[in-house]
This record gives C-alpha cells, sequence and structure tokens, in this order.
C-alpha cells in the first residue's frame, strides 16, 4: 500500500477529532491530563539505534516521569530507516499508531498537510519557559502549515563538503583552502579539479554522499546553486523542464562523463579514502577522525566562489492525532523539546533554537569541528536555506522521479527530453 494513499485514510478521522477541538477550544491551554496516575504509556518512534542517544532520551523521559504521576512509561521504537516511513504509516493506518513520531523532511509535507499530526504550536507557546519565539522561523517553515507547527524540527544539519586535501596533493592539486582563497570554490572549478584527481590518481572526484543513483532528493544540493526546484512552491507544478534545472543537470551529466562524479554503479567512500570530495551533512564529521588523511570542511559550492548554495537536512517530531494519548504526548514533546532539553538533544542533534545556533553549543554536537569551521561555514549555512524537496505524495512521486531520471545516468543523454518525461512521469500524482 502506498504511503500516500495510508495517509490520507487516516487523515480524515484525525482532521475530524481536531476540528472539534479547534472549534471548543479557548485561549491557548498547555496540555493537561486526568488520568489516573501509572495508567499512561507512551511510545515514540524514532530511527536511531544509536544506544547512546536512547540513553539520552531515556534520562529525559525518567526526569519528566518523576514530576508526572499519570506516566507509567516511555518507550523509544526503534525502526529500521530503510523502511521507516513505510512501517509508520502502516502502524498509524491499522491502528497502532504511536503517540509521538519522527518525521523525515522528505515526508514533512505528507505528514504536515494530511491531518495525521497534530498542531502544536498553541500548546507551546502556553507552556511556561517554553521560549517559542526562540525557534528559528527558517527551520520551522518546513513543519509549518496555516500558521500552525505540526512537528519540532529537532534536527536542522547543514550540508557542506568536506575535502580530502592529501589526496589533492598527490594529484598535483591546490589544497581546499587554497581553492577558496584563490576564488576557486565554485562548481565549475571543483568539478574540474575532480576530474583531474580521478585522471592523476585513479580516485574519485565529488561524491554525494548517499545519493548512489538512488535517492535523488540529495542533488538539490547541487541544482539549489542555479535556484532550480522540482516543482513549484505550492506543489502543482512541475518545474524540471525549467532552464534552470535543465543547467544544472547539464552540470550533472558533464561531471560524470569527464569523471569527476562517479557513473552508476560505482560506490566510492570518502571517509576511507576514495573520493577527493564530498557534499554530506555535518553529522557526518564523526567519521573523520578515523578517515587517516588530512581534511578540510567547506561551504557548499555555488556558480561563483561568493554565492550561496544553503542546503538543510532536517528530521522534525510531531505527536501522532491517533494516538492513544494525545494530551500526554503533547505535554512530553513540550518537555521533550524545551530549551533545556534542547541544548541536551544538541549534543547529536544540531537544535532549531536560535539561542542555541552558536559555535560553543554546536561544538558539543560536532566536536571534531573546530569553532572557526562552525562560525564561518555551519552558521551562516542554517540561514536562508532549503531543504531537500518534498510533496504531499512524496512516496509515489519519488519512485516516479527515479525511474523517469534512468536514462540520464547512461552516456550522451538529451537532458531536455529526460526531464520532460519526468514532469509527464509526476503530472498525476503532483495534481492528486
Amino acid at each position: 500500500m502506498r504511503t500516500a494513499t495510508k495517509l490520507a485514510g487516516v487523515a480524515a478521522v484525525a482532521v475530524a477529532a481536531l476540528a472539534l477541538s479547534a472549534c471548543s477550544s479557548g485561549s491557548p491551554q498547555p496540555a493537561e491530563t486526568s488520568a489516573a496516575p501509572h495508567s499512561v504509556s507512551l511510545r515514540m518512534t524514532t530511527w536511531t539505534a544509536n544506544k547512546d542517544q536512547l540513553a539520552l532520551f531515556g534520562k529525559i523521559a525518567d526526569a519528566y516521569k518523576k514530576t508526572h504521576p499519570a506516566i507509567k512509561s516511555i518507550t523509544f521504537d526503534s525502526l529500521p530507516y530503510e523502511d521507516y516511513t513505510s512501517t509508520l504509516t502502516t502502524q498509524i493506518a491499522g491502528g497502532s499508531a504511536p503517540d509521538l513520531a519522527w518525521v523525515l523532511d522528505t515526508d514533512a509535507t505528507d505528514f504536515v498537510k494530511s491531518g495525521v499530526l497534530k498542531p502544536l504550536t498553541d500548546s507551546l507557546k502556553a507552556t511556561k519557559g517554553y521560549d517559542y519565539s526562540d525557534l528559528n522561523s527558517s527551520a520551522t517553515k518546513l513543519w509549518t502549515n496555516d500558521g500552525q507547527l505540526y512537528a519540532y524540527p529537532f534536527s536542522t544539519s547543514p550540508f557542506v563538503v568536506f575535502a580530502n586535501d592529501d589526496l589533492l596533493k598527490k594529484a598535483g592539486e591546490p589544497t581546499s583552502a587554497e581553492l577558496q582563497s584563490e576564488g576557486k570554490w565554485d562548481l565549475k572549478d571543483i568539478a574540474q579539479v575532480a576530474s583531474d584527481v580521478n585522471a592523476k590518481t585513479g580516485q574519485g572526484g565529488l561524491i554525494v554522499n548517499n545519493f548512489n543513483y538512488d535517492d535523488w532528493t540529495l542533488l538539490s544540493t547541487i541544482w539549489n546553486a542555479w535556484g532550480a526546484a522540482p516543482w513549484s512552491a505550492d506543489g502543482s507544478q512541475c518545474t524540471f523542464t525549467s532552464k534552470k534545472m535543465n543547467k544544472a543537470f547539464d552540470f550533472i551529466t558533464d561531471a560524470i562523463s569527464t569523471n569527476a562524479m562517479p557513473g552508476a554503479g560505482t560506490n566510492l567512500n570518502f571517509f576511507s579514502g576514495g573520493s577527493a570530495f564530498v557534499i554530506t551533512q555535518i553529522s557526518s564529521a564523526n567519521l573523520l577522525p578515523d578517515a587517516g588523511f588530512s581534511w578540510n570542511m567547506l561551504p557548499l559550492p555555488g556558480l561563483t566562489s561568493d554565492a550561496a548554495n544553503h542546503v538543510i537536512g532536517q528530521a522534525g517530531l510531531g505527536v501522532v492525532a491517533k494516538g492513544k494519548h494525545v494530551q500526554e504526548a503533547e505535554d512530553f514533546m513540550a518537555y521533550f523539546t524545551n530549551p533545556s532539553n534542547s541544548k541536551k538533544l544538541a549534543e547529536y542533534f544540531p537544535p532549531p533554537r536560535t539561542s542555541l545556533q552558536n559555535a560553543t553549543t554546536l561544538s558539543a554536537t560536532n566536536p571534531v569541528l573546530s569553532k572557526q569551521q562552525l562560525n564561518d561555514v555551519v552558521i551562516p549555512s542554517l540561514k536562508d536555506a532549503v531543504t531537500r524537496p518534498g510533496h504531499v505524495n512524496q512516496s509515489e512521486i519519488a519512485s516516479e522521479v527515479k525511474t523517469a531520471l534512468t536514462p540520464m545516468w547512461k552516456s550522451n543523454p538529451d537532458v531536455s527530453s529526460i526531464l520532460k518525461n519526468v514532469c509527464s512521469s509526476v503530472a498525476s500524482s503532483l495534481a492528486g
């Protein structure tokens, strides 16, 4: 069963329930409970199985239970990342919905607009000490609809470029810092250097981490440099055929043909020394201490050395409207994401709170990065950033685009015709 179909199936009940509660509510009030002591068991789905992260969640939950006698238990249900969304939507549609759930950024529009998640703005604003105004508006934009926040973006991680300076030197190329100081930190120059590295060393040039000719949404880290987008802001019109997108894919296919980027079927690992550059999120920095080479971090390149190209990856935490304990889940949400706990969570997840978006806090999240790197690259990358593309029919559209783009990865592709076919393939899904 397709994701959007499942979400549509549960949306009617969820929206009706929320409409009734909205009509009966007056001024915003924090969520309260009349449940008997030790009668409520909350469950939150996640895709992390990291023991340290789950231990932190557990500590926050234990502290909450001490002052909330109705709560018997709070469990964190780790689901496999590869099947996370399909498993979650199956649970919701099948009557075993969790009380709270992580949501991928590419699924945000689907979840936010379907009525599956409970609106949070009023209760969070009414929670004493929450400081709702501290939430960065650009970070919450994806998770907001009609003025209501539907999920807290607990992780807002910018995409950057890591460079293997040892491999660049081996190829007789300037280091990444030298490229930047010489005004050559742009896509065209980096592609040329990447191609030269491959020719001289046999190693890879530029990798888009985890793309693997499968997750095409990661190419937004490149096409955003042209200001391109896959569809209109309201999601109704396909814009893969725009001049900007055509230019972006001209660049990508040229980079593949000159071995600046690896072709389909070639799997390279930057962190084991397999390429000169990798586009990835800053969370990948924890792999660098064991890399065994000199590295540097720089911002996503634009069309010129001084052009901004800011793309972020996000994950949101929402209260499921069909959960068994919506009020209690909403109250725990406010506690889990309050300023104090947001700072604790920042050890692993870049926070959306403006007060925490500084080098001191972010250095706890990414201790291998220097404060200068955080100040010069990471923090500026959070401003006016775009997220990977998502849609209300994301599951179907992602599959349709992937299939339609397949000819793009062969020799001498007809870029314009392929992009026209992409739009033809997704037309009905965009409309639906």
